[in-house]
């Protein structure tokens, strides 16, 4: 499990300018590009995790930054794991909604066929595509995020039984919530926009 990943959000009347099966590499083109990217331009702004790159294409997409994961997917593949170990353990209503939330973002789910692809906008996934969420997919994780949210204390003991690891990925409730929090932040603000969210390893 030695993927990386990279969180973005883009502005879907950008990505719309091309057909669905090319708006991925338009947004991933734009991430590297020399003149609109972050790479080998003007120093991005960065602020509160996020990244905003420069240039003519720089207000169309931003790039979250994760804490403590060193950009790596293992954070978010442990999250999944731990959940599989606690989520029979969790009140109803907090499984219900962080089913939702985690299976529309980075874990299989419970059968382990959960889509991470909003197909009718973005078209098949290619290589490199972990998730791609658009505005409407957005919304839906977001309110999971948010019925999740006041119920999440409740399972600090459980997963200390169930689910820590000692020296771990996510391997205690600290981490696990933090980690979702920031998926949090990020379905915020790309709800606030109206915007889409990818993410992509190399």
């Amino acid at each position: 499990m030695g993927l990386d990943i990279t969180v973005l959000i883009a502005d879907p009347s950008w990505l719309a300018r091309v057909p669905p099966r090319e708006r991925l590499p338009r947004l991933r083109e734009a991430w590297y590009a020399d003149e609109t990217g972050l790479w080998d331009h003007d120093a991005p702004v960065v602020e509160g995790g996020w990244v905003w790159p420069q240039g003519s294409d720089g207000a169309f997409f931003a790039v979250y930054e994760f804490l403590h994961t060193l950009g790596s997917f293992k954070a978010h593949f442990w999250a999944g794991q731990r959940w599989e170990r606690v989520r029979d353990h969790a009140d109803p209503l907090l499984r219900d909604a962080l089913d939702a939330l985690l299976s529309g973002l980075f874990w299989d789910g419970p059968d382990g066929e959960a889509q991470h692809t909003d197909t009718a906008f973005f078209g098949e996934a290619g290589h490199g595509v972990l998730l791609a969420r658009s505005p409407e997919g957005v919304r839906e994780l977001a309110s999971a995020w948010d019925r999740a949210l006041p119920h999440l204390g409740r399972m600090r003991e459980p997963y200390a039984e169930h689910a820590a690891v000692p020296d771990g990925w996510v391997g205690d409730f600290d981490a696990f919530t933090d980690l979702l929090t920031q998926w949090g932040h990020v379905l915020t603000e790309a709800v606030r926009r109206g915007w889409c969210v990818v993410g992509l390893s190399e």
